[in-house]
């Protein structure tokens, strides 16, 4: 009998986002081109006799109740009336508020590993539910891959794996708050949406090039004009060889993507200077689907 599991906790980046309104129940109708990547948290759950601990590598993750992984724990303990308890263990690797969906893919990651360690009878939709209920991202998180998100973000149409992506992912010192972002949004506002449906067909021809023209985020008409420094970044990303640079999520991320190897690693090089939160990155091959 198993006593422990650790499972791989990938980040996602948006590939495109928009916002087509707010819906009847006050949240907005979503959609967005969602993309795991291998910027990696590790998740060590262990069995105890009893209680949920939360221990995480980062000083800026909050250990205690309001953690999303810790909430996703006693979600589904309490839900197949588990007695034991588990201990988990954050290996923080994705940088923390940064529209990567951190919190959401360790919440996942807590779902699924639970849910192998203790043998629950739990079905993929199911699963799915439950971690609906702790964030919109999580149902993609359970799922991986690339995926086209509408409604609330939990609506997935998967698409190919048509492409393996070379980017670089560049996070700025500051965290920004998705609430705020949303309570910010102003569809008039917005000068630049995505073409999702030329962004899919584009994906699922392999057409890079094509990809990239029709990839935006309307959210950057709220946060760049908070942080000036987001558009800054993306400039400097492009003139370093990126093919298209973008904002992910409610950023405040930049996330740019290359052609080649070579202007990635270049570019990673000069701007790790004076950004450290700079990763580069490709897609994450899933090691199964759900």
């Amino acid at each position: 009998m198993i006593t422990s599991i650790t499972i791989s906790a990938p980040a996602k980046v948006n590939l495109t986002l928009d916002i087509k309104g707010k819906r009847p129940d006050g949240y907005h109708e979503l959609e967005t081109v969602m993309h795991q990547i291998n910027l990696l948290d590790i998740i060590t759950i262990e069995k105890q006799e009893t209680g949920i601990e939360v221990v995480t590598s980062s000083e800026l993750v909050i250990d205690d109740e309001t953690n999303l992984a810790y909430r996703a724990a006693a979600l589904i303990l309490e839900k197949y009336n588990c007695q034991a308890g588990v201990k988990i263990n954050i290996q923080k690797n994705i940088p923390v508020g940064a529209g990567l969906a951190g919190g959401s893919t360790d919440a996942a990651a807590v779902l699924k590993g639970i849910r192998q360690l203790f043998d629950l009878p739990v079905d993929d939709r199911t699963l799915h539910e439950i971690g609906l209920a702790l964030g919109s991202d999580v149902p993609f998180c359970l799922q991986g891959g690339t995926a086209l998100a509408t409604g609330r973000g939990e609506i997935l149409s998967m698409l190919p794996d048509s492409l393996v992506l070379t980017m670089v992912i560049v996070k700025p010192p500051y965290q920004v708050s998705t609430a705020e972002v949303y309570k910010a949004f102003r569809l008039e506002q917005v000068k630049r949406f995505p073409d999702t449906n030329a962004f899919i067909e584009s994906w699922c021809n392999c057409d890079m090039i094509g990809m990239c023209d029709h990839m935006e985020n309307v959210f950057e008409s709220v946060t760049e004009e908070q942080y000036a420094e987001i558009k800054t970044i993306k400039n400097q990303l492009v003139q370093l060889g990126a093919i298209k640079s973008i904002m992910s999520g409610s950023g405040p991320s930049v996330l740019a993507i290359f052609d080649q190897l070579a202007p990635a690693a270049r570019a990673f090089e000069i701007i790790k200077k004076t950004c450290q939160e700079t990763y580069i990155v490709s897609s994450y091959l899933k090691e199964g689907v759900l």
